[in-house]
């Protein structure tokens, strides 16, 4: 089975979703993350894994569900931090950021059967997910992260390392107030969009 890992912020106001501010408050961006990042680690926890790893820069609180290993980040860049997520890992593994809330334990069921890598681009030019048969970090260092080219630099990083490829659906991050929104629509019952629903944007209150 696959090593299924999170990498995320803990959710505290002015360090998350901040370009969620405004419409919303410092708060009430936190407070989004959390929920993102809690039905994120629940579709993480329905799925098989042969583990669960939450890579965390700060401090896990009670929206950390039970079975999960938590190690913290590196210092560094985001492609040296997702390099040393991986390099955690002996055996095949699945990484995915906080940014997904309509994430389902189906789309975390990978099979590595016939393939070398799976790769889920996201909607703004990144990368929602990135899974690899043998975890190697070179794949990650030195790939520029949050340009609307970093998912096209890092799936062709794949392909010229030799690696057979099979994409995971595009999916939408919550980054903005408009994204936001969107998702919640993707996923109504979820923690993210009961959060949503109760947060009121500023001009409106």
């Amino acid at each position: 089975m696959t090593t299924l890992l999170v990498i995320a912020k803990e959710p505290l106001p002015g360090r998350v979703k901040t370009r969620l501010t405004p419409p919303f408050t410092p708060q009430e961006a936190a407070r989004l993350a959390e929920a993102a990042l809690a039905d994120t680690l629940h579709a993480v926890a329905a799925a098989p894994a042969t583990r669960r790893i939450l890579v965390l820069d700060g401090t896990p609180g009670d929206w950390l569900p039970s079975g999960f290993e938590v190690l913290p980040q590196c210092a560094g860049g985001l492609d040296e931090r997702l390099a040393d997520a991986f390099a955690h890992c002996a055996g095949p593994a699945l990484l995915i950021g906080m940014d997904t809330p309509q994430v389902t334990p189906e789309l975390l069921t990978v099979d590595f059967t016939g393939c070398d890598a799976w790769f889920g681009p996201a909607q703004d030019g990144g990368f929602w997910a990135l899974g690899l048969a043998a975890p190697d970090p070179a794949l990650l260092r030195g790939v520029p992260m949050s340009t609307p080219k970093t998912g096209a630099v890092q799936r062709e990083r794949l392909l010229a390392a030799g690696l057979r490829v099979r994409d995971l659906p595009r999916l939408r991050d919550v980054d903005t107030a408009a994204d936001a929104r969107a998702v919640a629509a993707l996923a109504p019952h979820g923690r993210f969009a009961a959060r949503l629903a109760r947060c009121t944007p500023v001009g409106s209150r």
